[in-house]
C-alpha cells in the first residue's frame, strides 16, 4: 500500500495536481508545446510514469508505450512557470500545459518560448466552490425486486443476465468524469461502494463532496449495491471519482480538467472511463462549435477520448441533451472515434426527445447505442431513490454493462469491446443516426455450462463483420 501510495503522489506531480493554485487569478490558457525533446523519462521505463496495472494492462491487450505516454518535459513546464504564471494541469497526449495569470502579458512572453507551439485562451472568470451540503434523509424504499425500481433499466440493457452469470463488474475499474459527487461519503445506501479515490482538477481546494450532485446522480446508476433498494449495473467494480466540470461556468478550460483527469485514470490502470458531459456552446460565443467541427479531432476531449483506447481503455460518454432544441447535435466528446456513445430512450424503448443525434461530421453514425435516459431511477442528494432525465444517465447504465460484458470476456481488446456492443444492438445492421444500433440485445447465448458454473474453454467469440477472434463470449439466450 506504501508503494502504491508513493506512485500516486509521482503521478499526482507528473499531471499538475500539486501545482500552485491561485484562485484569485482571472485568466487561463492552453499552452499547446512543439515536442517532448527534454524529456527526463524513457520508453523503456514506464514503471517511473505509469501504474503497474496500468502497464498490465497495454501488454495484455498487446499495445505499444509510444511518445505520447510520456510526461510533460519537465524543463518545459518549469520554464514557463518561471515567467510569472501558475502552473494548472499538463495534458501529455496532446502535450500542452494550462496556467492562470492575471497578468496577459506573461502569456506573450510565454509565445515566444522556442519550444511553444501556439497559446489560447481557455478561461476568464473568478473562482467558485461550492460550501454548503444538502440535508440528508437516508430511508430509500426498499421492494419486491431485487434491483429495487432500476429493474426495468438494467433489464433494458440486457446487464441482469450477466449479473445472473455472476459477473458484476468484479476485477473492472471504472473512472467517473464528472462535475461533483455531493454527498456520496455520507449516503448509507451509497457506503459499500468501492471507491479507490478521488481527485479534484478544477479546484484541488474544494470539497468534491460538497460540489455538484450530477457525479453522484450519475455514479449511482452503475454503483448501487443495496438489495431491493438499488442495484446499479455493474454494483462490484470498483470507482475513480474525478471532477473536471465546473458548474459555475462553461469554458474551454473544463476540457483541459478532463483531458488531465482521463490521462490520471490511464495511469492508475482505470479499464474504464464513464464521462457524462459534453460542450458546443461557452461563455465566451467565439469559441462556441459549429456542425463541421465534430469531426473527432477539433475538441480537445474528443482528442483525447480517441486516445484512450489506444491505451487500452473503454470510453463511454452521454451523447448530450441538445435533441429538442436548435442545436440537436451530439456534443464532444461524444464525435470522438473509438468510444461509445450513449443516447436516451423511455423505459418503453422510444426516443428520449431531448437526445441529441448525428451524425458526426465526417459521416460516422452517432449515437452508437441508447439506453433508458427518461425517468432514470437514480440516488437523490438527500439519500433517497428519485427520477432523473438526462443522456448523463443512460450513459453509466451502458457503461456498467460493458463493464461486466468485459469481465466476462476478458480476452478482448478495449477495441473489441466497442465493436462488441455496436454489434449487439437490434438495429446493428442498419444503425441510424437517432437510436444508433439501438438497444444491447441479448445476442449473448449460453453454449457451455459444467457443474452449473459457464466455463472459458468451450466458449468462442464469434466474428464481427469478418474480424474473427477467439475469446470468452458468453452468448445468452432470453
Amino acid at each position: 500500500m506504501k508503494k502504491f501510495i508513493v506512485l500516486i503522489l509521482a503521478l499526482n506531480m507528473y499531471l499538475g495536481v500539486f501545482a500552485q493554485f491561485t484562485p484569485g487569478d482571472t485568466l487561463k490558457y492552453r499552452i499547446s508545446l512543439k515536442d517532448k525533446a527534454a524529456t527526463d523519462y524513457s520508453l523503456q521505463k514506464p514503471e517511473k510514469y505509469l501504474s503497474k496495472k496500468s502497464i498490465e494492462r497495454r501488454k495484455k491487450q498487446r499495445l505499444p508505450i509510444d511518445s505520447t505516454d510520456l510526461p510533460v518535459c519537465r524543463t518545459y513546464v518549469d520554464a514557463i512557470r518561471k515567467t510569472g504564471v501558475h502552473v494548472l494541469v499538463t495534458g501529455k497526449w496532446d502535450n500542452f500545459v494550462t496556467v492562470s495569470c492575471n497578468d496577459s502579458t506573461l502569456i506573450s512572453e510565454i509565445a515566444q518560448l522556442p519550444f511553444v507551439r501556439s497559446t489560447e485562451r481557455v478561461w476568464k472568470g473568478i473562482t467558485q466552490r461550492a460550501f454548503q451540503r444538502d440535508s440528508l434523509i437516508n430511508k430509500p424504499l426498499r421492494t419486491d425486486s431485487l434491483y429495487g425500481p432500476a429493474i426495468t433499466q438494467a433489464a433494458m440493457s440486457r446487464v441482469d443476465l450477466l449479473h445472473d452469470a455472476g459477473f458484476k463488474g468484479q476485477g473492472m475499474t471504472i473512472a467517473v468524469i464528472d462535475a461533483g459527487f455531493h454527498n456520496v461519503d455520507k449516503i448509507d445506501a451509497m457506503k459499500n461502494i468501492r471507491i479507490l479515490g478521488v481527485r479534484d482538477f478544477v479546484n484541488p481546494e474544494a470539497d468534491i463532496y460538497a460540489e455538484s450532485s450530477h457525479g453522484m446522480s450519475v455514479l449511482s446508476c452503475m454503483a448501487m449495491n443495496q438489495p431491493h433498494v438499488m442495484i446499479g449495473t455493474a454494483p462490484e467494480a470498483s470507482y475513480w471519482l474525478l471532477r473536471s466540470e465546473d458548474e459555475y461556468s462553461e469554458n474551454l478550460v473544463e476540457q483541459d480538467y478532463w483531458a488531465a483527469a482521463i490521462e490520471f485514470a490511464d495511469s492508475v490502470g482505470v479499464d474504464l472511463v464513464n464521462t457524462s458531459l459534453g460542450y458546443y456552446s461557452f461563455d465566451d460565443p467565439t469559441k462556441n462549435y459549429r456542425y463541421r467541427d465534430l469531426n473527432g479531432h477539433y475538441a480537445l476531449m474528443s482528442r483525447e477520448a480517441a486516445k484512450a483506447a489506444d491505451k487500452g481503455m473503454v470510453v463511454v460518454c452521454s451523447a448530450g441533451n441538445s435533441g429538442a432544441g436548435s442545436w440537436k447535435k451530439i456534443t464532444p466528446p461524444g464525435d470522438a472515434e473509438n468510444i461509445i456513445t450513449v443516447g436516451a430512450v423511455t423505459k418503453r424503448g422510444e426516443l428520449a426527445p431531448f437526445s441529441s443525434v448525428g451524425n458526426t461530421a465526417d459521416g460516422r453514425v452517432k449515437p452508437d447505442v441508447v439506453a433508458v435516459g427518461l425517468n432514470s431511477d437514480v440516488m437523490g442528494t438527500d439519500g433517497n431513490l428519485r427520477r432523473a432525465n438526462g443522456t448523463s444517465f443512460a450513459s453509466p447504465i451502458m457503461c456498467g454493462m460493458v463493464a461486466c460484458l468485459w469481465q466476462a470476456c476478458p480476452k478482448l481488446t478495449a477495441k473489441q469491446i466497442i465493436d462488441l456492443v455496436r454489434q449487439s444492438g437490434d438495429r446493428a445492421d442498419f444503425p441510424d443516426n437517432i437510436y444508433g444500433s439501438k438497444q444491447t440485445r441479448a445476442v449473448w447465448e449460453q453454449v457451455g455450462e459444467q457443474n452449473g458454473h459457464i466455463t472459458d474453454t468451450c466458449l468462442l467469440w464469434s466474428s464481427l463483420k469478418g474480424r474473427g477472434s477467439e475469446g470468452c463470449i458468453y452468448r445468452f439466450r432470453h
